[in-house]
């Protein structure tokens, strides 16, 4: 498995795999909440045209991806971070998901490990992301990945069927 920042090219191959994904999510648990209106095509373009959407693939094809951004959409502000840093200093995790025909096949764990190795890279102090409080398969990798709780707030997103996030951060 490879951890690759996508192109225009995979755009098709993205969305496929986030509507499969969210698919599954509606016909099972939807643990992070998601809907055929999120992630939007609208909002995997924004993120392919501004490099923030990556992707596992292997042989080609998308096994899952996630948008790594400096903007934490939410008053990140609100968190209780060990470590007291400026955006810009620390990457977001956004729309982390598995293709549902590759749950449990290290996909998860690749996607994770990448995001770490680019903000290595590129000299970001912590990697920090939100997560729905029920979203306890998200938590589990997190967590196994080395990210600590940093509280549960209300991000000002104002989505009302979910009023507050729990935190995480992974510092470098």
């Amino acid at each position: 498995m490879e951890f690759i920042k996508c192109s225009s090219e995979q755009r098709n191959a993205v969305c496929e795999m986030y509507a499969q994904t969210v698919k599954a999510l509606e016909e099972n648990i939807n643990y992070p909440k998601w809907s055929k209106d999120h992630p939007s095509v609208e909002y995997i373009d924004e993120s392919i045209s501004r490099g923030e959407l990556f992707a596992c693939i292997e042989n080609g094809e998308i096994l899952g991806a996630v948008v790594l951004s400096e903007n934490p959409e939410g008053s990140y502000e609100l968190g209780d971070w060990k470590v007291d840093l400026e955006r810009g200093e620390y990457l977001v995790v956004h729309t982390l998901a598995t293709d549902p025909s590759h749950q449990h096949k290290g996909v998860g764990s690749c996607l994770v490990d990448g995001c770490i190795d680019y903000a290595n890279a590129n000299g970001y102090k912590a990697i920090r992301l939100d997560v729905v409080p029920e979203n306890i398969p998200a938590v589990k990798l997190y967590e196994k990945k080395g990210f600590t709780y940093a509280g549960t707030k209300d991000l000002m997103r104002n989505i009302e069927y979910i009023p507050c996030f729990d935190l995480y951060e992974l510092n470098m």
